[in-house]
């Protein structure tokens, strides 16, 4: 997602506990998604099959809804970032091979609530430093999801992300961000993955959001595409992301995007 310059007023949905159900049941179905396509993700298979196999499995078996497709003229059902695609990587006709990693990013609607998140995959024994931004880049998910609980505000999330991943010699994309989510797949607040201590919006009861840090092993900077959405590191650096859906709680946190018997 891209970071709102315009400072407009924030429009925070707070949910009611028939909509966390409802975006538990989400969640869950998102997760599921991964867990099935686990599978197939491997050696000479092609990112657009894996769209192909993701899309019936969301339609004829879960029965939701594939929230990008034709998102803004999105052309597909999932997004398939491999090697240095930082995010939004449209599924096409090119094979996965030996030594690549590849993030899969799984949004589904049911009941008119979204559930957003994505892993990392690994093809083969990819080179040690692909292997090692794919386990920074969840610890740094970790350790923000981990920071969530009332009192605190966002800039202390992105704060502890970017802390961890700057002391492992990695960067942490800041062109894109994490998101409020709900019945809109892109709500208020924007999730930053930087930041200081106390910044942003206090974190409530009810509040509903994405934690997905993009981080490379290289420099931070990115560009876009000419097809309008798959986000490269400039310098050719790997890119890794994991995403879940959390919910902040009376204590601290849930993750609605876990997946059943996981542990953070």
């Amino acid at each position: 997602m891209f970071q709102n310059p315009t400072h407009r007023p924030l429009k925070i949905t707070y949910k009611t506990p028939d909509e966390i159900e409802k975006m538990r049941v989400a969640g869950r179905l998102a997760a599921e998604v991964l867990d099935m396509i686990a599978p197939y993700v491997q050696e000479g298979v092609t990112t657009e099959e894996l769209d192909r196999i993701c899309y019936d499995y969301m339609v004829n078996v879960q029965q939701v809804i594939p929230a990008p497709l034709n998102y803004r003229g999105f052309p597909k059902s999932i997004c398939t970032s491999v090697n240095h695609v930082v995010c939004h990587g449209i599924p096409g006709p090119k094979k996965l091979k030996k030594g690549d990693v590849v993030n899969l990013d799984i949004t589904v609607i049911k009941d008119g609530y979204h559930g957003d998140t994505s892993r990392m995959f690994q093809i083969g024994t990819p080179p040690i430093a692909a292997q090692r931004v794919c386990q920074i880049a969840y610890e740094c998910l970790c350790i923000g999801i981990r920071t969530v609980r009332p009192g605190l505000h966002l800039g202390d999330i992105g704060h502890a992300i970017q802390q961890y991943a700057e002391a492992q010699h990695c960067s942490v994309v800041r062109e894109y961000c994490g998101h409020g989510i709900g019945r809109d797949f892109h709500e208020d607040p924007q999730v930053l993955h930087y930041g200081k201590p106390g910044d942003g919006v206090l974190l409530v009861p009810s509040m509903t959001f994405t934690i997905e840090p993009m981080i490379n092993a290289g420099k931070r900077h990115v560009k876009r595409l000419p097809d309008n959405w798959t986000v490269v590191t400039k310098d050719h650096s790997i890119s890794a992301q994991w995403e879940h859906t959390v919910l902040v709680t009376e204590t601290g946190y849930e993750i609605l995007t876990l997946s059943p018997g996981a542990t953070l």
